[in-house]
């Protein structure tokens, strides 16, 4: 379950954009460091999240669905040093190891944070 519960403690939580490595789907041994909106905790060591993106699929949004893609503007926040705008990928649960995340980026705000789970439920039923 997806509760909001930021904490600027040093640890990952529910609403926090954190920076982990997400490896690529085509090629799961490269990947890329990117944000990672923390959607909850699995209680194994693990968080489920979302990637952040800073590229506008809102211009080939057709095209990302038909490759099974689909995006959600959430706009700005400090875990982009260069202020760009971010969109969330909502297919695409990821399961990270907690103790493999390197930072605290900001949090989403609780309004966007509740959208993104709603959203995300669409394609994610037991979030």
């Amino acid at each position: 379950m997806s509760t909001y519960s930021p904490e600027a403690d040093g640890l990952p939580d529910p609403g926090e954009v954190v920076w982990t490595w997400v490896p690529y789907e085509d090629d799961p041994a490269q990947g890329k460091d990117r944000p990672v909106v923390v959607l909850s905790r699995t209680g194994d060591g693990h968080l489920l999240g979302l990637q952040l993106s800073s590229q506008d699929h809102d211009l080939d949004a057709e095209q990302e669905a038909s490759w099974g893609r689909h995006w959600m503007d959430v706009g700005t926040g400090a875990w982009d040093p260069e202020g760009r705008p971010s969109e969330v990928r909502l297919d695409r649960l990821l399961r990270l190891p907690e103790a493999e995340v390197r930072r605290e980026g900001a949090a989403l705000d609780r309004s966007t944070f509740d959208a993104v789970v709603v959203a995300a439920r669409e394609f994610h039923p037991d979030l």
